[in-house]
């Protein structure tokens, strides 16, 4: 019988996971955030809300069904918060949305119906959607080069090598590299740093309910949060051999939602892309073992919860197209995949492409974004296109 590996190697496997899901998208968490009206402080305690629903989240669905079960942050989710911008209400509506968002995540475990209904959206449309809100954000790194290239050009070189040398590991450490930067900044500068800026804590805000951000912010949440994270979490967590309890993961993450919102926190969902880390017999040959990886990641961003303003303190000190370049440096692959799942199907391209513009155009229209816009242009251009056929 071959020996069993060590009991370290499922626990390293999940603070890899952890490290690499904070550290490559935390930056397009705050940015979503300060996009909507967070000022930094509150910006910083969603960041904690939402490491600390997540890690709970993580300890709880893997150490109940005995699966490694990861559990992130909306980063698509992140990047629609910030190409909405300011909605109609503010911060505090925006909270409001980020409410209803849980409620819609719990209404999708509770009526499997409205489930039923998300995914009538056709895949192309709501990943076209997806795709225009993030080609502002993967432009930034382009356009930092020419705002202020001695900060982003080490960061974008540092993405580049390691994309090609350590994938996995090239935006965290695009990010070590801008962190050197802002370092190197300070220094130069001479600024005093606010001691202050480095102790976590929420900051609480009472919701408010606004048309404008059900629509503009509540529903587009949702839609991506179920179509780019949730349903791929499940694809790729069956592709190892496990079936994910879809009614208490959506219970979970529902609630977990729920929890952070007024402090912050936009949206919790099943991990996708680092579910593999720790799903994979990487994280340990026997897969009966693997849920100890999952209980791991969930600790790990406890953990790293408690760095929370540390992290923002970074953000708010960067110099100029620093930390946009690294955010859009981690939606690169997001972006990619998007588009390609977007215009697939030739039959279904010119919807594809009419949502991609109207997403990518940031138009507002009667205090709506544009995220719902594109959604709602997308599917009267393609029932147009498709009516009377068979």
């Amino acid at each position: 019988m071959p020996t069993a590996a060590p009991l370290s190697r499922p626990i390293l496997a999940g603070v890899v996971t952890a490290l690499v899901g904070f550290t490559s998208s935390f930056a397009v968490v705050l940015t979503g955030l300060s996009a909507v009206g967070a000022t930094p402080a509150q910006a910083a305690s969603g960041l904690l809300a939402v490491s600390l629903t997540m890690g709970l989240a993580c300890i709880v669905l893997a150490w109940r069904y005995r699966m490694p079960i990861t559990v992130a942050w909306s980063t698509p989710g992140a990047a629609l918060l910030a190409a909405t911008g300011v909605v109609d209400g503010g911060w505090s509506a925006a909270v409001g949305a980020f409410l209803v968002t849980a409620a819609l995540i719990l209404l999708t475990a509770l009526w499997p119906a409205l489930g039923a209904l998300i995914a009538r959206i056709p895949p192309s449309i709501a990943q076209a959607m997806l795709a225009g809100v993030l080609l502002p954000l993967c432009l930034a790194p382009i356009t930092g080069l020419v705002a202020n290239p001695w900060g982003v050009v080490p960061v974008v070189l540092t993405w580049l090598v390691f994309a090609r040398l350590a994938p996995r590991w090239a935006v965290p450490l695009a990010f070590l590299a801008a962190a050197v930067v802002v370092t190197v900044s300070l220094v130069q500068e001479g600024a005093p740093v606010d001691p202050g800026l480095l102790i976590p804590g929420f900051a609480f805000t009472a919701p408010t309910f606004t048309v404008g951000a059900m629509i503009g912010v509540a529903l587009p949440l949702f839609i991506v949060t179920m179509a780019s994270q949730n349903v791929p979490g499940i694809a790729i967590m069956r592709s190892f051999g496990y079936e994910v309890p879809w009614r208490p993961a959506m219970l979970v993450t529902g609630v977990g939602t729920a929890l952070g919102a007024t402090a912050g926190g936009h949206a919790i969902n099943l991990a996708a892309i680092s579910a593999a880390l720790a799903a994979s017999p990487d994280a340990d040959p026997d897969p009966k073992r693997r849920w100890i990886a999952g209980v791991s990641t969930g600790a790990s961003y406890l953990v790293l919860g408690g760095f929370s303003a540390a992290f923002a303190a970074l953000v708010l000190l960067a110099p100029e197209a620093v930390i946009p370049a690294v955010a859009g440096l981690a939606l690169f692959a997001a972006f990619g995949s998007a588009v390609q799942q977007a215009i697939d199907d030739p039959g279904e391209r010119i919807p594809a492409v009419v949502t991609f513009l109207v997403a990518a155009s940031g138009i507002s229209l009667l205090g709506v974004s544009a995220a719902f816009w594109a959604l709602v242009a997308g599917l009267v251009v393609r029932t147009a296109l498709h009516a009377g056929r068979r």
